[in-house]
């Protein structure tokens, strides 16, 4: 933030992440700031709307929902006939065995008589949870909901044609408590009405987004009768406020696997009040419901193909399977992928630089909304080191060239590699002119060794389990890149850093938000609900926080492949 009133003064940190004259203008790292008197702050406005995925690879599925409608038209009670309320409807729905809850009933006679026993009776899995007048049999609707730590996305379904009507998606309101789940749940520790806040902050991101989804469509919220939400297993018991604690410190323990049925209202949604939420279950602590929903999606389970997924993000999670044996471990990425921790690092929106080629030995490089370069996004940064290393102006272990070597290896493009602020850098746009550093895009030292430090640690993942597994490389038939990154991720750059196996780039498949898909799936068909809970027997966890070679391996990792 910048401070506009006061005296600040600047740490070690802030000087590594502003140049002179931003420290001279009054930017700061608001982490660090200590201060015992009044100052004045601008904070720069956030990003709400990143570059998102909002569809994935999935499966088709029967279409056989949960919500269930059924449209009778009742005789009237009579002396003769004196059958209650509840008993005259379910006498004429032959094929569910309901149940009916209180809060149902209290409505059931009034709607019964005002609509002359013409009524249309809403279930969900077994329960009555309303009865609507008139014929209503058309309209029903689910919202999957894929509640990430950065980006949340939604999706209205039909349920009675099981096609999408309407996706929005946005950041997560819970941004200001930390960029990973660490430092969340870290503020839980420190904050005893954090976990309150968090969950709040929670609930008004999927509030909105489901506004947004309804209006968008043009339906009524109280026709979604039922949601599914896939989230990792800290988004997940946050939102319920659960205790996140025990997730953050060694054993790493869930609350829970799986949840029982949840009210939609305990959620804060305002859909029918009496709407049912699925919750995804979770593998562990760092393998949680949006991978199970992913793997439920890509079919990992059904596939006989070797197969490797891997969701690339501050947190990694990467399964291997071939549909008889499924293995998953999580590999602890760092920020590198989300750029936060890189020096002209930005969030994938306007401006972002997104995709680096190159082409007769120069740069191409496009950015998102083909606006002015403002920053560089993750995919952009694996871009940028994967056409680096393949000109030879980095070398195998990550360091630039000398200038010497650079002019003789690329003319091109060797004054990109400059003197700035007492660092090497690679320019990848001037400010106005060649030459000009003062409002530059670049690339430094220590971004490239950010990058190595988080490709190593998901390289090291997929290394020990193809090896737990028994198999070599060159077996995988297909790599599944998955979430909004691997979505925008190029698999070619990812080969040439050693980010995936090095395969022929046909065999890499960007998957998408496949999250989101398997939360689609369960809403479309009860029978998926149960897959997904099959799952958790059928995938075994690996542990790498507890192998006494992971450090070997990672440092062996760390290079870029020759």
């Amino acid at each position: 933030m910048k401070i506009s009133s006061g005296d600040v003064e600047a740490s070690k940190l802030d000087y590594r992440a502003f140049t002179e004259s931003e420290i001279k203008e009054g930017w700061r790292l608001a982490c660090l700031i200590r201060t015992s008197k009044d100052i004045s702050i601008d904070v720069p406005p956030m990003t709400t709307r990143p570059k998102a995925a909002t569809v994935g690879v999935g499966r088709q599925v029967i279409l056989r929902p949960a919500v269930q409608k059924r449209y009778v038209e009742l005789e009237d009670p009579t002396l003769h006939d004196q059958r209650t309320d509840v008993v005259r409807l379910l006498d004429a729905i032959d094929d569910i065995e309901a149940t009916v809850s209180l809060d149902a009933m209290r409505s059931i006679g009034k709607v019964l008589r005002a609509s002359y026993f013409k009524v249309t009776a809403v279930f969900v899995d077994q329960e009555l949870i309303d009865v609507e007048p008139g014929d209503t049999t058309e309209i029903r609707y689910g919202i999957a909901y894929d509640l990430g730590t950065t980006t949340v996305v939604a999706t209205l379904l039909d349920l009675n044609s099981g096609t999408p009507v309407a996706v929005k998606s946005m950041l997560n309101k819970q941004q200001p408590f930390g960029a990973d789940v660490i430092t969340r749940i870290s503020a839980t520790m420190m904050d005893v009405t954090a976990l309150d806040r968090l969950r709040g902050l929670a609930q008004q991101t999927l509030g909105e987004l489901t506004a947004e989804v309804c209006e968008e469509a043009g339906i009524n919220p109280l026709h979604v009768y039922e949601v599914a939400l896939a989230g990792n297993a800290t988004m997940t018991q946050l939102l319920l406020g659960i205790d996140p604690e025990p997730l953050g410190v060694a054993p790493f323990i869930m609350a829970s696997a799986s949840y029982p049925d949840v009210q939609a209202s305990e959620l804060g949604l305002a859909i029918h009040p009496r709407a049912k939420a699925v919750i995804m279950p979770s593998l562990g602590a760092y393998v949680g419901g949006d991978i199970v929903a992913g793997a439920l999606a890509s079919g990992m389970d059904r596939d006989k193909r070797l197969r490797l997924f891997i969701d690339v993000g501050t947190n990694c999670e990467i399964i291997l399977g071939d549909g008889e044996k499924i293995l998953a471990t999580a590999a602890p990425a760092g920020p590198a992928f989300e750029a936060a921790s890189i020096k002209c690092g930005v969030r994938a929106a306007s401006g972002a630089i997104e995709t680096i080629k190159i082409v007769d030995g120069d740069l191409v490089i496009g950015t998102i909304d083909d606006t002015k370069a403002i920053g560089i996004c993750g995919s952009g940064l694996v871009d940028a080191c994967a056409c680096l290393v393949q000109l030879g102006l980095l070398d195998h272990s990550g360091r630039f060239v000398s200038e010497e070597k650079a002019k003789e290896i690329s003319p091109l493009l060797a004054n990109r590699l400059v003197e700035r602020e007492g660092e090497r850098v690679f320019v990848l746009t001037w400010s106005r002119e060649v030459g000009d550093l003062s409002d530059c895009v670049f690339l430094t030292q220590r971004d490239v060794r950010e990058l190595q430090f988080a490709k190593a640690a998901i390289a090291t993942g997929w290394a020990l389990l193809l090896e737990e597994f028994g198999v070599a490389e060159s077996e995988i038939q297909q790599v599944l890149l998955a979430g909004s990154f691997g979505s925008y991720l190029s698999p070619a750059s990812a080969v040439k850093i050693g980010l995936v196996p090095k395969l022929p780039v046909m065999r890499i498949v960007s998957a998408g938000n496949v999250a989101g898909e398997g939360a689609k799936m369960v809403l479309l068909s009860a029978q998926e609900r149960n897959g997904a809970n099959a799952l958790l027997d059928e995938i075994d966890y690996i542990e790498l926080s507890d192998r006494s070679d992971f450090n070997d391996r990672f440092v062996e990792r760390l290079s870029f492949p020759v």
